[in-house]
């Protein structure tokens, strides 16, 4: 068919029609725009978690100390796994480095311990947290869920641990267990309002996460996903979801040997965070696994080997934070992490270099390919995993400035051209 004529012409729609459709559209993007904003740079490799009891602000120190020790043990195997140029790398991480993301835990890793107790670990906690280093750059605490039986102690030891910090510690945001409902999420908000408020803090001031380790925090008693609703009902304040291996593994019915980060119930739970959280800035950060190197040789060399694995297969699934749960597991999370950076840029910076040049050849990338390209790569510049230089000796006009603009979406006029 053909657009009616008349008169020799095309018979437009009426302007009143096209202005209605442009303000439709425009109300659209609006929308989209207020709770899609894009992803958000900076993400953490990990989050490591301790008991609230035992953290004192030389954790990150200890930790490392151990940890090299490890690795230095494991050096043949660490660069089996990770190839060569990683081990020197990792070694000199954990010396300098080794957490990026700490959480003390009044949670499950603390359990109960009395009101005057825990009041003293929280305020010993908000000390410790005001004085990590400056590498540590993000801290927190995971307090007991807001549910009716534990809630009003979770706000005191959240109140407790601002007191022993003296405000709000930078880089510091809580984590929330337990959550089940998008009421929750409303509850959290209001919290933070009441406590900004309260103690003079500046609004916005105080952010959380949401641990996901129940299905009903994937899909709820309606069908929808729980965490879609909850990410933009969080009125800004949620920065990540983190998944609870164990807890969710144990509440899908999952027995207990084959309760695990690769199970199909954790990669289903993980891909619908993935999708609920994608380009709305919110960061997924995968669970834990419950195996430490100890023991005899084996049985370390054999859990070494496995949180490799692991690691690898989170970063291959687009999972690049995880938790870790002990020294042991700073050796593997920088080694696997530094060995699947340093193979994306040997894949990404060639397209990227095409793509500069708008040259042909086998893979022809678009806008969107080579906004991901650039992004590993920034991700991979970011954790320590290799340097500009080595970016630019494969791309000369692959600067850093020019990946972030790859990144953003922005025109990239490369390496002179017109």
């Amino acid at each position: 068919m053909h657009p009616r004529r008349s008169g020799g012409s095309f018979v437009t729609l009426p302007p009143q029609v096209l202005a209605g459709i442009e303000t439709r559209l425009q109300a659209v993007d609006s929308e989209l725009a207020r709770h899609y904003p894009g992803d958000r740079a900076g993400q953490p490799i990990h989050t490591a978690y301790v008991c609230a009891a035992d953290a004192t602000a030389e954790l990150p120190s200890v930790w490392g100390a151990a940890a090299v020790e490890l690795a230095e043990q494991q050096q043949d195997l660490l660069t089996e796994l990770a190839g060569d140029g990683v081990f020197e790398r990792v070694l000199e991480t954990l010396r300098q480095r080794p957490i990026q993301d700490l959480r003390l835990d009044f949670e499950d890793g603390y359990g109960t311990r009395g009101d005057e107790v825990e009041d003293r670990d929280a305020r010993q906690a908000g000390a410790v947290l005001a004085a990590l280093p400056g590498a540590v750059i993000s801290r927190g605490i995971r307090m007991k869920g807001l549910t009716t039986v534990e809630w009003s102690r979770a706000v005191r030891t959240l109140e407790q641990v601002l007191e022993g910090a003296g405000g709000v510690p930078a880089g510091f945001v809580f984590t929330i267990p337990k959550i089940r409902h998008a009421d929750q999420v409303d509850t959290a908000v209001l919290l933070c309002d009441a406590l900004e408020s309260a103690h003079g803090l500046p609004s916005g001031a105080l952010k959380f996460e949401l641990q996901i380790e129940s299905p009903q925090a994937v899909i709820a008693a309606d069908g929808t996903a729980t965490v879609a609703t909850a990410i933009h009902r969080a009125a800004g304040r949620c920065t990540g979801l983190h998944y609870g291996t164990y807890d969710y593994s144990a509440a899908c019915g999952i027995s207990p040997q084959f309760q695990a980060l690769d199970h199909p119930v954790a990669d289903h739970a993980k891909a619908v965070m993935q999708a609920a959280a994608a380009q709305t800035g919110v960061w997924v950060c995968d669970g834990s696994t419950q195996v430490l190197p100890l023991g005899t040789e084996a049985e370390v060399r054999a859990a070494v080997a496995r949180h490799f694995r692991l690691v690898s297969r989170s970063l291959e699934r687009g999972y690049y934070q995880g938790w870790d749960m002990g020294a042991g597991h700073l050796v593997t999370r920088w080694a696997a992490t530094f060995a699947f950076y340093r193979t994306a840029l040997g894949v990404a910076a060639p397209r990227i270099g095409r793509y500069l040049d708008r040259q042909g050849g086998a893979v022809v990338d678009e806008p969107a390919t080579a906004q991901a390209l650039a992004t590993v790569i920034l991700r991979g510049l970011s954790c320590g995993a290799f340097e500009p230089e080595a970016v630019t000796a494969l791309v000369p006009a692959a600067t850093v400035e020019v990946l972030e603009a790859l990144r953003d979406r922005r025109w990239v006029n490369p390496a002179g051209s017109p």
